[in-house]
């Protein structure tokens, strides 16, 4: 496989920090969190994740910051002095970008642990809030412990707060919902007005209770393909434009940070399981702090945890690029692929000539490729086309 030079200009940079305790842990999460107690040890984690940004500071060699991402866990499980301690020392220790998106996820029934007006006091300028569903039924299958109440008692306070860059996270393809209810889901969230939209499908991942016990009344695949082809056309005439599967925006809010990961750009990892990547003029590399939150702090209180580097291949470099370029409705940029991969753009071509004679992506003018309407139907399996060898 051809490999370029790396880019001289490295990719644009962010700082991810994971905040792993929830009150409750729902039966569909498989990411790295733990149910936890008013009394988890979050002064003393708080202390470790600092001391690990000494670590990361390092990592970044003065490189700017374009974001930062607070996710969980339930990031708003810590108070907003904790949260102002935190991007204080974030401020401290890197060069950031003078409009830095500095993003906090919360759940609507946690986000009262401190008025959202601490928060963005603190420095947190996006939020965004987990709503899941506006279904009392649905939010009780989905393990959720926030009312529909919650949710618009969340939003309202944090607009009042002076937050004018509020995501909300829906979920469709919910147990028992007719394409009719996940539609009003979709208008009910609009009535509140975000700036963006995360709507995604229920899947049943690995290592989550609805893996092993899948809940009753899920909808096919032919079923959830309607829904989403329904909520896609309802969401453009509400004025949302969509940039990525399953992310909407309005009035040009996209997310810097997300949109910085779909783009293979590098990012920073702080927190228990966070995971990293950093391109260097040598290669490009990941690294992953320790998942145990107990077990992490042991380790930065021992003096520091410098991960090892992983080298990531040229063949995985390429699958890298492309998962994620492929779910962006903007294409696939050539140019972008050889500066962020290193990698020759014949690499790329040959790899695309099968899903080509398939149909699945098309020519889309100068250097792009465009997935289809059958690859978005298929996008799993187009995505498969350039796994490596």
């Amino acid at each position: 496989m051809a490999v370029a030079p790396l880019s001289v200009m490295p990719p644009p940079l962010s700082l991810y920090v994971h905040l792993p305790w929830c009150v409750r842990k729902c039966p569909y999460c498989d990411f790295n969190s733990y149910t936890a107690a008013s009394d988890a040890p979050r002064d003393r984690y708080l202390d470790a994740l600092i001391a690990d940004l000494d670590v990361e500071a390092e990592r970044a060699g003065g490189r700017e910051l374009i974001s930062v991402f607070l996710g969980g866990g339930t990031p708003s499980f810590f108070t907003p002095q904790h949260i102002g301690r935190l991007l204080d020392a974030v401020a401290e220790r890197f060069r950031t970008a003078d409009d830095i998106e500095i993003t906090m996820e919360a759940n609507p029934g946690t986000i009262e642990c401190g008025d959202p007006a601490g928060y963005r006091r603190a420095g947190v300028n996006r939020l965004s809030i987990g709503a899941q569903s506006f279904a009392p039924a649905a939010l009780k299958v989905l393990g959720r412990i926030h009312t529909v109440a919650d949710i618009e008692r969340s939003v309202s306070e944090a607009r009042a707060s002076g937050f004018d860059n509020i995501n909300i996270d829906l979920m469709y393809g919910l147990p028992a919902q007719s394409a009719a209810a996940a539609i009003l889901d979709i208008e009910q969230a609009v009535e509140l007005r975000p700036q963006h939209l995360s709507w995604y499908q229920l899947t049943l991942e690995p290592n989550t209770v609805f893996h092993a016990r899948p809940p009753a009344g899920l909808p096919d695949n032919d079923e959830a393909f309607e829904i989403q082809r329904l909520g896609e056309a309802r969401l453009a005439e509400f004025g949302y434009e969509q940039y990525e599967v399953s992310a909407y925006a309005r009035d040009a809010r996209r997310s810097a940070h997300n949109m910085n990961y779909w783009s293979f750009g590098d990012y920073l990892a702080v927190g228990a399981g966070a995971h990293g990547k950093i391109t260097s003029p040598d290669g490009i590399w990941r690294y992953a702090k320790p998942a145990n939150p107990n077990q992490y702090m042991q380790c930065i209180e021992g003096g520091g945890y410098h991960a090892e580097l992983a080298p990531v291949s040229a063949a995985d470099r390429l699958f890298e690029f492309m998962l994620n370029a492929l779910r962006l409705t903007e294409g696939v940029d050539e140019a972008l692929f050889t500066a962020r991969t290193g990698l020759a753009v014949e690499t790329l071509r040959e790899r695309l000539e099968k899903p080509l004679r398939k149909r699945l992506i098309a020519p889309a003018g100068g250097r792009f490729w465009r997935v289809t309407a059958l690859g978005r139907r298929f996008l799993n399996d187009l995505q498969a086309e350039f796994l490596p060898p």
